[in-house]
């Protein structure tokens, strides 16, 4: 008979930000906390992943999944208010950040391969963080930016 800790592996994370928890052939679970970076107003870039989908799952709190509509710019900006418990797939070349409340925690799964060699930046233009800002007004009333 095996031992409990070959059959199962637990993890959890409380710190701020991004902090991968499993590791496993062609893919990655991931927890995002709260961080000051995806603060509304400190959010200058999106960046969208050319190779693979990404996957976030509200597990608490509260988040705004923003999706950048467009090409080779960002043409419209949709802000998704997440709800608990329900998936969200972020398709691939899709431009997206987000920002979190101080509660927030989202479980994060994508391709274990994901990162700079495969992911593109866009810089917001200060009109687009504006509407950044307004956008998470209006959904998070007790946000301030």
């Amino acid at each position: 008979m095996k031992p409990i800790e070959q059959l199962i592996e637990i993890s959890q994370y409380t710190g701020t930000g991004y902090r991968v928890l499993v590791n496993y052939e062609g893919w990655r679970v991931a927890i995002l906390n709260f961080i000051e970076e995806l603060l509304p107003e400190n959010i200058a870039k999106m960046q969208r992943h050319e190779e693979t989908d990404e996957v976030f799952v509200l597990l608490s709190g509260r988040c705004i999944l923003f999706l950048g509509d467009g090409d080779a710019t960002i043409e419209r900006i949709h802000a998704v208010d997440m709800e608990p418990m329900k998936i969200y797939n972020v398709k691939k070349n899709c431009w997206h950040t987000h920002t979190l409340d101080r509660t927030a925690s989202v479980l994060i799964v994508e391709n274990l391969d994901t990162g700079d060699e495969n992911s593109s930046d866009i810089d917001l233009t200060p009109q687009q963080k504006s509407d950044l800002a307004a956008l998470t007004r209006q959904i998070f009333v007790d946000v301030k930016s």
